[in-house]
């Protein structure tokens, strides 16, 4: 058999591992790299079970007032997530089938930020995504009925769903379910971002160079980097119409920050600005932490034995439902 070509982004991921790890430490005590850029490479952690949108029922609060609060927020928390329970308001035998995950496959973390906040949204003030556009609606629309129904191929099944993207990847980058970790590679003028999640690693440039023609679109968007003081900006664009974020277009315009305050904090922030989806602008911060472990393969890929299941199941009901309606006809 023939040799196979490396993929690009992971020669990249290769060739940024193997550059010198050698860094000096800044004015402020914080590591730089030997070219004089924070040094953000490592693993971060971005586990949270703070929200991101503030639950309804606090309404403008945007902390929680005490370590009681905080502590007792996050024990109702875990106990309502917890896939083991076995309570009269917990699961059933038919849900925890159909979950198909027990509480050992989870890790949504267990504690809320630092700062006690009941949102990881800080814009708008409200804490909450807000209003989408009823062109917005309309596609939220179409891909939830498109989900609900037998698939009638892959194609009806979400992008994390099909391991194209991961569920926690993005971009931008949300805390979720588990493979919560983000590791950092960094050059001069690259760097890239590979989420533990599926297989997402983003190459961003920070040499200027323009960005893709409008018409080229791709899964994770076109991502450009430059910056500004002590932070990593970078923009992504050219978004495809397959990808959505909480109801974002193809013509997203996301704008992240990564800032590291202290020896294992790196500050992530993120800004979506799509007016054609949302009726504003809005933010989230999201606090991460050095983790000194290592990161392993998740090995989903597109075509897995889950899908070809979904599929089956799905030709399953097709069949179902035909031969009700021909005893229904007959019947009649």
């Amino acid at each position: 058999m023939g040799k196979q070509k490396m993929p690009i982004a992971l020669l990249a991921v290769v060739a940024l591992a193997s550059a010198p790890l050698v860094a000096q430490a800044g004015e402020s005590g914080l590591e730089r790299t030997p070219w004089g850029t924070p040094d953000l490479r490592g693993i971060w952690d971005f586990r949270t079970i703070t929200p991101l949108e503030r639950p309804e029922e606090l309404g403008e609060q945007e902390r929680f007032g005490s370590a009681q609060a905080a502590a007792e927020f996050e024990q109702r928390t875990l106990a309502r997530r917890n896939k083991d329970r076995r309570t009269s308001d917990g699961l059933s035998a038919q849900a925890d089938v159909a979950n198909a995950y027990n509480q050992f496959w989870w890790d949504y973390g267990d504690k809320l930020t630092e700062d006690r906040r009941t949102s990881l949204i800080v814009d708008p003030p409200d804490g909450r995504i807000p209003e989408l556009t009823e062109v917005a609606r309309r596609r939220v629309a179409e891909r939830t009925a498109a989900r609900r129904r037998p698939a009638h191929g892959p194609e009806d099944r979400g992008v994390a769903e099909r391991c194209i993207l991961g569920f926690n990847a993005g971009p931008p980058m949300s805390p979720s379910a588990y493979n919560n970790n983000v590791q950092i590679f960094q050059t001069e003028d690259t760097v890239v971002l590979l989420v533990e999640m599926v297989h997402d690693s983003r190459v961003v440039p920070l040499d200027g160079r323009p960005t893709l023609r409008e018409d080229v679109r791709q899964w994770r968007g076109d991502s450009r980097g430059h910056w500004e003081g002590d932070t990593l900006v970078v923009v992504t664009t050219n978004f495809t119409d397959e990808t959505s974020f909480r109801g974002s277009g193809p013509n997203m315009r996301l704008t992240e920050r990564f800032t590291r305050v202290e020896e294992d904090r790196l500050v992530y922030e993120y800004t979506i600005d799509d007016p054609e989806s949302f009726a504003r602008p809005w933010t989230a911060v999201i606090p991460m932490s050095r983790n000194p472990l290592p990161m392993f393969e998740y090995a989903c890929h597109e075509g897995n034995y889950g899908m070809l299941n979904l599929l089956r199941g799905a030709r399953a009901e097709d069949a179902a439902a035909e031969a009700a309606g021909r005893a229904e006809t007959s019947g009649g």
